[in-house]
């Protein structure tokens, strides 16, 4: 069985309020690229992958859930995806939902979010992924509130062979000083969001916890926008949220081998799943955040890890079609996992 994770930037502004692709000249939410063109290279990378199940980050979240589902759907069934049925899981107002599309001849799986429905006033540990986290951020002796931009969706899924695992679809929040008035406001406001993003990183991890302290097969994929030796603040912090998901300091919990070879070197080549222009600096930038990590369970059946990178993976490279698919479909490349389930 194939699983992927991919984040396709800005992939709601492709839809129409009823879910149905624009599909023209219109430009898409990408920097110079017709939706008609992000749509058609979309298509393609979707049809090379040829995945059981795709974790869509970034997926369409803006026009209501009957709506998004049925974009997803659609997109699938315009460019004949096995992967055409859809679950989503709590709505948000990013326009950047997570959903997971998958061959409901191969699997199936249903939106099941476990965790305290708290209400306002939030509660510790690992409440619902909707819901409100107390935690102390800046040691102050002072409980905070934290939420999810984009609550991670919860799946509970089973494969038509009777095997049944867990899957955690996540995008963490970034860390852009947006309304900054001067660089010190700037660094105050970076801190501020790290210190956010690392609390959703320990509530994810307590959620894995439960899962794993119960034996259950569990799989977390998405874009973590955070990796060992990303920042300044990892320094600061001691720990990237990646770190903190994984779990233990000599032997974590989950494993993914893209993150365990960054965390293994801090100097020299390392794998990357997204390339961004930096304008100020005029040059790109690469970085690590999307992973598929694996229970001990799960790891024992892996065959082998993917990134669909354009110009580090050969077999995309000597495809000239499928690299530049790749290029225009989005900032951020899709990770496979081949695994026998």
């Amino acid at each position: 069985m194939r699983i992927a994770t991919y984040n396709v930037e800005w992939f709601s502004s492709l839809f129409d309020k009823a879910g149905k692709l624009f599909d023209d000249g219109g430009w898409s939410g990408r920097h110079d690229v017709t939706r008609a063109q992000q749509t058609a290279a979309l298509g393609q990378v979707f049809q090379a992958l040829d995945a059981d199940a795709v974790m869509v980050i970034e997926a369409p979240d803006a026009a209501g859930a009957p709506n998004n589902i049925r974009a997803l759907a659609g997109f699938a069934a315009r460019f004949d995806l096995r992967a055409r049925a859809v679950v989503m899981g709590f709505a948000n107002d990013t326009k950047q939902g997570i959903a997971l599309m998958y061959d409901p001849d191969v699997l199936e799986a249903r939106h099941d979010p476990q965790g305290a429905i708290t209400g306002a006033q939030g509660a510790r540990g690992a409440p619902r992924f909707d819901m409100a986290l107390r935690i102390d951020l800046d040691i102050d002796a002072t409980e905070d509130l934290v939420v999810f931009s984009k609550p991670p969706l919860e799946l509970a899924v089973e494969t038509k062979s009777g095997f049944a695992f867990r899957m955690l679809g996540a995008h963490l929040k970034s860390k852009a000083p947006h309304g900054a008035r001067d660089a010190a406001h700037a660094m105050q406001i970076s801190i501020s969001n790290r210190r956010k993003q690392l609390a959703q990183a320990i509530w994810l991890r307590a959620r894995i916890e439960t899962h794993l302290a119960e034996g259950t097969p569990l799989m977390l994929l998405g874009d973590l926008n955070d990796g060992p030796g990303l920042d300044v603040f990892e320094e600061l912090f001691g720990r990237s949220s990646v770190e903190i998901i994984l779990g233990g300091d000599a032997t974590h919990d989950l494993y993914d081998p893209h993150a365990a070879r960054a965390l293994g070197q801090r100097l020299g080549a390392m794998p990357t799943t997204a390339r961004f222009w930096i304008r100020p600096e005029e040059r790109y930038l690469q970085a690590l955040l999307d992973y598929i990590m694996l229970s001990t369970e799960l790891r024992d059946r892996a065959r082998r890890w993917r990134i669909w990178h354009p110009l580090d993976d050969p077999d995309c490279w000597h495809k000239p079609a499928l690299r530049d698919a790749l290029v225009t479909a989005s900032d951020h490349f899709p990770v496979t996992l081949d695994i026998d389930i």
